[in-house]
């Protein structure tokens, strides 16, 4: 336990390094090519324009989501130009924004020079070309530019694996919306003209068109068939902590709400840290000890966000079940969020989809260093049993610890034992799996008070003592 707590939390310098050295520079060429071994959309996310609806809530729920759009974008390496909100009760079927905002839209894309609208929404494929067509640059939408970012921070072969099918599943419909510039000829200028062809047209265009869409649905099941088979070796790491009765710890939350960090400052595990959204994807788990030194182990897992792609949930489903089959979830929350109360929302709506949502929850408010005196206290009082935490200057952490601890599941059965002393390996498992209440050493052996799990309490009625 000591050595943990004086362990200086570390951020994945390396990596951070690595990432940073292989980043997108504004003003030069960034076209994804080769993402997926089928013709994919290359995105230019270069110089962008954002477009969001605002369908309900008020206005500052409005303006904190383009907020999020903006910083999604940046992410992804945009330099953001511009953000326009249209007010409607829902958006428009051909266009997703109003005639008249298209109008305005193609008016400041073309004064600022940007080369790419991102629409806050998952947009149909006749929105994403009838839009395109009006305003004559490439439109992306939010659930392409979450891949694109997923794509870009995947390091594990899971990982890759999952993003590659997210974003597979969301091309296939898409293959004939993606706009008149792309062509989709195998050769020829026959019949099949067109983008995609059309109504009547039988030509090379529509050949290729069913030719990826083939090849998508066999590297689809290909995918599938893969992560089915990781998902077996991660069951089979889970069922042997399980058997050895040792609680699992699950770190959940909000995208760039502090998971990693606060996993490194628990157990030094050097996970990269970066003030950005969906830095860390693979989810990383380490063994830690609590005060009597008893293991437990802290998973990190991906980082929600609201309005998660179906996709994203679907292909990280493995990955998500960790969460559900811990013993307690550790919802981290960004206590200097503008809007913190709804991230906790968006985070339990996809808890609650992967069957995560009747975990024991401790709800760990992070970051409170950087937080107002006033948000801080609307949160103590909206959430009086949260723990309130600076996972960077570690304020906080000696209770958050104390309380986490407090939360793990205890064996049931308690017992005193004597044990002789040429069984110490069962003394050193005691010490591993069970709460040892008090120990002290006898003429007989090795005297033990302590609670553990009905299987090893039948290994030790030999040894019970009066």
């Amino acid at each position: 336990m000591d050595d943990l707590a004086d362990i200086e939390p570390t951020t994945g310098e390396l990596e951070l390094e690595d990432r940073h050295a292989m980043r997108r520079v504004a003003g030069l060429s960034t076209e994804l090519t080769d993402i997926t071994e089928v013709e994919y959309r290359q995105l230019r996310l270069e110089r962008v324009v954002l477009v969001g609806v605002w369908t309900e809530g008020t206005v500052t729920d409005a303006d904190n989501s383009l907020i999020e759009l903006a910083a999604l974008a940046e992410t992804a390496g945009s330099q953001v130009l511009e953000g326009l909100i249209q007010r409607r009760g829902r958006p428009d079927s051909a266009t997703f924004i109003g005639r008249g905002k298209v109008d305005e839209l193609l008016s400041v894309v073309t004064s600022t020079g940007a080369d790419t609208v991102i629409c806050d929404g998952e947009l149909s494929p006749s929105q994403l070309r009838n839009l395109e067509q009006r305003v004559k640059v490439k439109v992306v939408d939010r659930t392409a530019l979450i891949l694109d970012i997923f794509a870009q921070h995947a390091k594990s072969k899971e990982g890759k694996a999952q993003v590659e099918l997210a974003q597979l599943e969301y091309l296939l419909p898409r293959l004939r919306g993606w706009g008149e510039t792309l062509s989709r000829q195998t050769g020829g200028s026959g019949r099949g003209g067109g983008a995609g062809g059309g109504v009547g047209v039988r030509g090379p265009g529509e050949t290729k068109l069913e030719t990826d869409r083939r090849r998508i649905n066999h590297r689809i099941s290909r995918l599938r068939r893969e992560i089915k088979a990781l998902r077996t070796v991660r069951a089979t790491k889970r069922a042997r902590r399980n058997r050895n009765n040792i609680p699992a710890v699950a770190i959940a939350g909000y995208t760039n709400a502090g998971k990693s960090s606060l996993l490194n400052r628990l157990t030094g595990a050097g996970v990269l840290v970066e003030d950005a959204l969906f830095a860390t994807l693979d989810p990383t788990t380490r063994k830690a000890r609590d005060a009597d030194g008893r293991i437990y182990t802290l998973s990190d897992t991906v980082g929600f966000v609201r309005h998660l792609p179906h996709q994203i949930i679907e292909a990280f489903r493995s990955t998500l079940e960790e969460v559900a089959d811990a013993d307690l979830l550790v919802h981290v929350v960004d206590g200097a969020h503008p809007d913190p109360e709804e991230q906790v929302r968006a985070v339990r709506e996809v808890l609650a989809e992967v069957g995560a949502d009747s975990v024991p929850e401790l709800l760990v408010v992070n970051k409170i260093d950087s937080a107002d005196e006033e948000t801080l206290l609307r949160l103590k009082r909206a959430w009086p049993d949260a723990i309130f935490v600076s996972a960077r200057s570690g304020r906080g952490i000696d209770e958050f610890r104390t309380t986490l601890e407090g939360h793990l599941p205890r064996p049931a059965v308690e017992l005193r034992v004597v044990v002789p002393y040429d069984r110490g390996e069962l003394v050193a498992r005691l010490h591993r799996r069970a709460k040892v209440l008090s120990t002290a050493h006898i003429a007989e052996g090795t005297a033990l008070h302590v609670r553990v799990d009905p299987a090893l309490a039948a290994e030790l009625v030999p040894y019970v003592s009066a």
